[in-house]
């Protein structure tokens, strides 16, 4: 992928936090489903398992962080990350490009 070094330092930054977010959301579930599978063996009864549910929100955790998936989309736009996302689309990639850029395009800059 070729990218000018302020993409490159913006994408480090971005999957740099996407990792450090990844890695406490595993944190979290290595500790909270045993809690629920427990809690599931004794007062499960007929309810839905408290287990799956922890499970579930794992797996939302995962689609919106999208580790590694905007990296292929975006190979070859020299846009890097921001390339293979959508502005403002339901992954934390899609939220931080609207939030930065306030669309798809980057916006220009005026030089005097």
């Amino acid at each position: 992928m070729q990218a000018t070094r302020p993409v490159l330092v913006r994408d480090f930054l971005i999957f740099w936090l996407k990792l450090w977010m990844d890695g406490t959301k595993d944190l979290i579930m290595i500790w909270l489903s045993p809690i629920a599978f427990v809690v599931d063996m004794f007062f499960g009864g007929r309810r839905k398992r408290l287990f799956y549910k922890v499970m579930r929100l794992g797996e939302r955790i995962d689609l919106w962080l999208n580790l590694h998936g905007a990296l292929s989309k975006g190979e070859g736009t020299g846009d890097g990350l921001f390339g293979g996302s959508k502005a403002g689309s339901d992954t934390l990639i899609g939220q931080i490009e609207q939030a930065v850029r306030g669309g798809d395009e980057p916006r220009r800059r005026k030089y005097r």
